[in-house]
């Protein structure tokens, strides 16, 4: 593998699939260096713990050894200086999608799980059911499951499972990543509009989606959410097998008898009792999705069920980062509002009788934009008391396509839900801890730092 790169530089490493690959390819022996301006937790603990040097900012001087090849990360745009020097002095670069195709899945069976919400979990938990079963999967997560300790691994391995995302490979290559994967199995959860600084409309992303899918093989499979309509074109296709999973009557793959605890979700699929210890329908939906393609793969019930009940979730997937006094901290990567409204529907499946603050941060593309403006107020209403913080990157939008926080506030008000807007972790953790109850859960929902806002609660909470 890669016997011509005794050096790889990965620009933008701190991305969670950017870490693990570079982490992986270390495993195999190439000098791995990386740069980034946003070196945050968990992947900046992660890459430090591999022994990669991860310089902070960009600059030509990073390129001063001149790797083998530059992997440059799709939220790299021209003027980077280190791109610009890439290009200037004709280095040899890709972006990580084309390595991964050619480097390390060519000639695998590759499964590609792809939807708006759910990916990380739906993947985690695929690669557990393998893992567990003894198949020693290659597998690449956009975050780190518990069950392992970094998001990407290469075996020996036949099997390939990986997150299909549908944001774009790289500024030079505006496709979607996932029809880089060579998918012989895809999965496709749900479909929902967002990445608007990308996609004009649910259109656009349905087409991407449709390629992807018309790359699949007549021996392969296309596993799809049967009750989702925005899925629904997607399946009028002759050339290879197409399975439907949900909830409702014409799914193959069908889940009935549906019950949630404290410990999570219950439910049969054609007479097989499963049990998940996650909380929310979401994750049934996520579970009956891998059920499908486990089986297809030739995995009993047993043996997945085997799996689902030693599954420890993902780092940042309603994790707990503390309790203090009686008021617990979670972390959730929710961001788009039906992601926000699911995980505080699960967090109070899962602590019921307690009550919820929802700690949100508008930092993803779309959430800093006004596309969401109404949704958010729904998804947020949720909780017993909602903060949100200042905008990222506001001075980046013109001033007619940014979310209104302010307006924001004043309709989960008119909801009659407690509400505040502050501009930083510090004024929130000062708000929140000043307020909070024993008995409180505090999520706090961000696809990025947020400042450091669990620690500066925890740490408030303590004093």
């Amino acid at each position: 593998m890669l016997p011509q790169f005794k050096s790889v530089h990965f620009i933008g490493i701190c991305g969670t699939a950017m870490a693990s690959v570079a982490a992986a390819l270390q495993d195999r022996g190439v000098r791995v260096t990386g740069s980034d301006q946003n070196v945050y937790p968990p992947m900046s603990t992660f890459l430090e713990s591999r022994g990669i040097e991860v310089r902070e900012g960009y600059c030509e001087e990073n390129l001063a050894d001149t790797p083998d090849l530059v992997v440059i990360g799709n939220a790299i745009s021209r003027g980077n200086p280190e791109a610009e020097a890439v290009l200037e002095r004709k280095l040899r670069y890709c972006a990580l999608p084309e390595l991964l195709k050619e480097a390390f899945i060519r000639g695998k069976r590759s499964i590609v799980l792809a939807g708006t919400h759910g990916k990380t979990t739906t993947t985690s938990l695929l690669t557990w059911v393998f893992d567990h079963n003894g198949l020693n999967p290659n597998y690449l997560i956009g975050g780190i499951p518990n069950n392992f300790s970094q998001g990407a691994r290469l075996t020996d391995s036949e099997w390939f499972i990986i997150e299909g995302d549908e944001y774009d490979t790289a500024f030079f290559d505006k496709r979607s990543k996932f029809v880089h994967y060579l998918p012989e199995v895809a999965v496709i959860n749900n479909l929902e509009f967002d990445h608007a600084d990308i996609f004009d409309d649910l259109v656009q992303i349905q087409t991407s989606f449709r390629r992807m899918v018309n790359l699949i093989p007549r021996n392969g499979l296309l596993v799809a959410n049967g009750d989702d309509p925005n899925v629904a074109d997607l399946l009028e296709i002759d050339h290879c097998p197409v399975q439907r999973f949900g909830l409702g009557a014409g799914n193959e793959v069908r889940g009935e008898a549906l019950k949630f605890s404290e410990k999570g979700a219950c439910f049969e699929v054609g007479g097989a009792v499963f049990t998940l210890p996650m909380a929310g329908e979401l994750n049934v939906r996520n579970a009956l999705a891998v059920i499908a393609v486990a089986r297809h793969c030739g995995l009993s019930a047993a043996q997945i069920q085997s799996a689902f009940e030693t599954f420890q979730g993902i780092k940042r997937r309603m994790e707990v980062r503390g309790e203090v006094s009686g008021v617990m901290v979670i972390d959730d990567f929710a961001h788009h509002p039906t992601a926000i409204a699911e995980t505080l529907r699960a967090v109070r499946v899962r602590f019921p009788g307690r009550r919820v603050w929802a700690v949100f941060e508008p930092r993803s593309n779309t959430t800093r934009r006004a596309v969401f403006q109404n949704d958010l107020v729904e998804a947020l209403s949720g909780a017993d008391a909602v903060v949100v913080a200042e905008v990222a990157r506001l001075d980046q939008l013109p001033e007619g396509d940014r979310l209104d926080p302010g307006a924001l506030i004043e309709a989960i008000q008119a909801n009659g839900t407690e509400s505040a807007y502050l501009p930083d972790a510090k004024s929130i953790a000062a708000h929140v801890t000043a307020a909070a109850k024993p008995g409180d859960i505090i999520c706090v929902l961000s696809n990025g730092g947020f400042g450091g806002v669990h620690e500066k609660l925890l740490a408030g909470l303590k004093a």
